[in-house]
């Protein structure tokens, strides 16, 4: 059971402190005084026990038995079936005859605040090839590279770091098995991505896959 971060009594102690007064002669000054509460919540549980027995010590919904100014069900389902119609908070309440801010509670309550919402992202459909090495995926990423750290970390814009240049990271991914393979080369040339290709072959030879197509971007170091 999940008891109020505040609570004195766990429901083992409040049916202790019951018993003492119920079975002992007690009295409920003296039974909340022993276990550090008010006399008023030594009642509560006094009063709950002999009612319900141990099952009346357990905490109870905080839920109000009657909510007489709730939103009616079949109300609820006309806002949310203009909501689906794009209509906005203003309009579904004018047309309803509601405020504006019942109409923002009810929408928000439903997940229906906000127009994305409404319309799902449909679930990605991966495609994958049956075997490896059916189509192997290659690119490259320019990193920068840094000798020091710059005015973002240090805060002084008069120590600037020039001409640190860039490294290439090769990459290869086979589609099916998703195994990848990387190397750092010093350039994105015609020579290099030749380089990294063969390398990348005899990476994946040591698994048993075979290149049979590759997929690149319109880099020229892959038209050549």
């Amino acid at each position: 059971m999940d008891y109020h971060q505040n609570a004195r009594l766990t429901i083992h102690s409040r049916e202790r402190l019951a018993r003492l007064v119920v079975e002992q002669g007690y009295t409920l000054k003296a039974a909340a005084i022993a276990f550090h509460v008010s006399g008023k919540t030594a009642a509560k549980w006094v009063r709950r026990y002999r009612q319900l027995g141990p099952a009346g010590l357990e905490d109870l919904s905080s839920k109000p038995h009657r909510s007489p100014r709730q939103t009616p069900s079949a109300l609820l389902e006309k806002v949310f079936e203009l909501r689906r119609q794009r209509r906005n908070g203003w309009q579904i309440a004018r047309e309803l005859k509601l405020s504006r801010t019942t109409v923002s509670r009810i929408l928000r309550r439903a997940g229906l605040n906000r127009l994305r919402s409404l319309d799902p992202p449909p679930p990605v459909v991966r495609y994958e090839h049956k075997h490896p090495g059916e189509l192997v995926h290659f690119d490259i990423k320019r990193l920068a590279r840094i000798q020091k750290p710059g005015h973002r970390v240090t805060g002084d814009r008069r120590k600037q770091s020039r001409g640190a240049g860039y490294e290439y990271l090769h990459v290869a991914i086979d589609d099916h098995s998703r195994i990848a393979f990387s190397a750092i080369l010093p350039d994105q040339t015609h020579h290099s991505a030749m380089r990294f290709f063969l390398m990348a072959r005899a990476h994946y030879a040591r698994f048993g896959i075979s290149i049979r197509r590759v997929l690149t971007d319109n880099g020229s170091c892959y038209k050549h």
